[in-house]
């Protein structure tokens, strides 16, 4: 697996394009924001050659969906996601303007993901894990035989997700992240939805929220 990040919007979220067997990829969190940032990530997988078959949001916040309905015009692909996230996808224009930003109506969700739930796609074998705290449908793709885990915006290098916000919940969060990111192996890189990259065993050991 070839692991691809972009990095959209003034919101700076990461996306990740995996691309699997031949030219097939998987799309995490597309944040394209205008048609400059759609033209750029349409311009990158043409480039490398690559075929969207997969998108799938570890939230819904509006800046991990921005890119849904470029994603869904130029390639047909509903995002995946966990339905208890669906308030996330109705709520993210009015979203945008409190951040001065605009967005139309992110396109209806296909399939809903589900906790534990195990999924191939472009070749490539991962698992959905619910990781609720920062928002209520929160999840992390876990994909063991590459040794990766997508965090979204639960766990960062050095931090973890804000709890503020509709569907946050800080002890809920902290939980998460111990039952669910902590207990995979130490080498796991973590590519999180903001930020750069880490591994749990540096998080286990140095994130400020659990030394």
């Amino acid at each position: 697996m070839k692991i691809f990040r972009q990095t959209f919007s003034p919101i700076q979220v990461n996306t990740y394009i995996l691309q699997g067997e031949g030219d097939e990829c998987i799309i995490i969190d597309c944040g394209c924001y205008d048609k400059s940032e759609e033209d750029q990530m349409e311009a990158f997988i043409e480039s490398n050659r690559l075929s969207p078959i997969m998108l799938i949001n570890t939230h819904c916040h509006l800046d991990h969906v921005f890119g849904n309905a470029f994603i869904f015009n130029r390639y047909g692909l509903k995002t995946r996601a966990d339905k208890n996230d669906y308030y996330n996808l109705t709520t993210a224009p009015d979203h945008a303007r409190l951040f001065g930003l605009s967005m139309e109506n992110p396109p209806a969700p296909g399939e809903s993901l589900t906790d534990n739930e195990k999924i191939v796609a472009a070749g490539i074998h991962f698992e959905a894990l619910s990781v609720p705290g920062h928002t209520s449908g929160s999840m992390a793709f876990y994909f063991p035989a590459q040794g990766a885990v997508f965090t979204g915006d639960a766990l960062f290098a050095g931090s973890i997700g804000r709890t503020d916000l509709e569907g946050g919940n800080y002890e809920t969060l902290i939980k998460s992240i111990k039952t669910k990111l902590f207990t995979l192996p130490d080498e796991t890189m973590v590519y999180p939805g903001h930020g750069p990259g880490t591994t749990i065993g540096r998080e286990k050991k140095t994130n400020p929220f659990f030394v």
